[in-house]
């Protein structure tokens, strides 16, 4: 048996860091009813790199993080749909939005408008500021809050000016940040046999990445710069070989840089008073690098990976697509294929979960949903009985699947 799979979680959050937290709870059994908008449902299903799989709401940035989840299409805006998502939190464990603050009360579906009837619901809101502050009521994507909490100002090279990271990093953190404090909620819960209101917000989990960075602010009086590929430590930056593709080092120990030394045939590095401690390298940095950078030109990228990787932090600047296809990650399982898929076809490769369990642990069992594919079950699951639900979609409160799967 899977952690979560006694787990119902009724699911509100839209695009990519609510998703992904549900994703990932949903890999490991919890029962995910994604609530989407009923004409276009969730704006990822028009998002990704294939023109076919968009136009049929299929998007693969869909595709990649709603796997195991059922999806209910609703029309939140009639207080006949509101009402609907009442009815499912009475029930549920677990309720996760992604509006700005004060929406979700708007709409009747606050913490407070649903613990009345559920005191053990766990409701987890997820938004770009958090529920208090100034900048509360901003809405922001990634981007934005990488701008705002200042991540851009320290990525980048000297003279580039601040950059935004290559991939939306805040979604995926922040969206793993709350997967953890919703099962932090679940394990408290068997304690308290009480539910718990959960604050999260991505500029706090930007603050977290930043950790290193943070202290050297507050405590170190240095101020947050871009280093592109350098590191404090030389033996812990980016050379270029012979062939002008890079390696990155990662010797930050002593031990490390002792034994990168003995790799390097350059035991008087270790010995030289300038640099055989490397936490009194800063002095002399600049003389340490050009001494590396030196060494590092006489031998190919993946020749020096190869000498050097299996005894200190070396590798090779690689591409994704090298990754993707290495024999390596065939074997980790990060990645798994879609069952047969309704408007997407077979054979689509998405990533799934960063760990495995040596029992039990995550997997993809159900196809990403097509838009309301579920929404008649899950009703009459609810009570709701198919007159009801006719008329529901007579009135465009609810839908049900109009997409094929040929």
């Amino acid at each position: 048996m899977r952690p979560f799979e006694d787990v119902r979680i009724v699911d509100l959050t839209h695009v990519l860091s609510g998703p992904f937290c549900t994703y990932q709870l949903a890999l490991l059994g919890a029962d995910v009813i994604k609530i989407e908008e009923p004409v276009h449902g969730d704006y990822m299903r028009r998002r990704g790199s294939d023109n076919r799989l968009r136009e049929r709401h299929m998007g693969d940035h869909f595709l990649s993080q709603n796997a195991n989840k059922r999806s209910l299409a609703i029309d939140l805006k009639d207080p006949r749909g509101a009402s609907l998502v009442r009815r499912l939190a009475v029930d549920a464990d677990v309720l996760t939005e992604n509006f700005r603050p004060g929406v979700a009360a708007g709409l009747g579906l606050s913490y407070e408008d649903l613990s009345a009837d559920n005191p053990g619901l766990i409701y987890l809101s997820l938004t770009a500021y958090g529920g208090g502050g100034p900048q509360s009521g901003r809405g922001a994507y990634d981007n934005v809050v990488q701008a705002a909490a200042g991540m851009m100002s320290g990525t980048g090279v000297p003279g580039s000016g601040p950059l935004k990271t290559g991939t939306p990093v805040l979604d995926y953190a922040s969206g793993a940040m709350a997967a953890f404090a919703v099962a932090s909620a679940l394990f408290q819960r068997t304690h308290t046999n009480r539910g718990q209101f959960i604050d999260m917000s991505m500029q706090d989990t930007a603050i977290l990445l930043m950790g290193t960075a943070v202290m050297n602010e507050l405590h170190g009086g240095k101020t947050h710069k871009p280093h592109g590929n350098d590191h404090a430590l030389a033996a812990a930056s980016c050379y270029e070989a012979s062939d002008g593709e890079l390696i990155m080092l990662g010797c930050c120990t002593q031990t490390q840089f002792e034994q990168l030394c003995r790799l390097l045939d350059r035991d008087d590095l270790a010995a030289d008073p300038r640099f055989r401690d490397v936490n009194r390298q800063d002095p002399y940095r600049d003389e340490l690098v050009a001494e590396l950078a030196a060494v590092m030109r006489t031998r190919t990228a993946r020749e020096w990976e190869a000498s050097l990787a299996d005894t200190v932090p070396a590798a090779r600047v690689g591409t994704l697509r090298e990754t993707l296809t290495s024999e390596h990650l065939e074997g980790r399982g990060v990645l798994q294929k879609l069952p047969e898929t309704a408007g997407a076809g077979a054979g689509i490769t998405v990533p799934a979960a960063a760990f495995s369990f040596a029992e039990d642990g995550p997997r993809i069992d159900r196809s990403p949903p097509v838009l309301g594919e579920h929404s008649k079950d899950i009703l009459m699951e609810s009570g709701l009985n198919e007159a009801d639900i006719a008329t529901l979609v007579r009135d465009g409160v609810v839908a049900t699947p109009v997409v094929s799967s040929d």
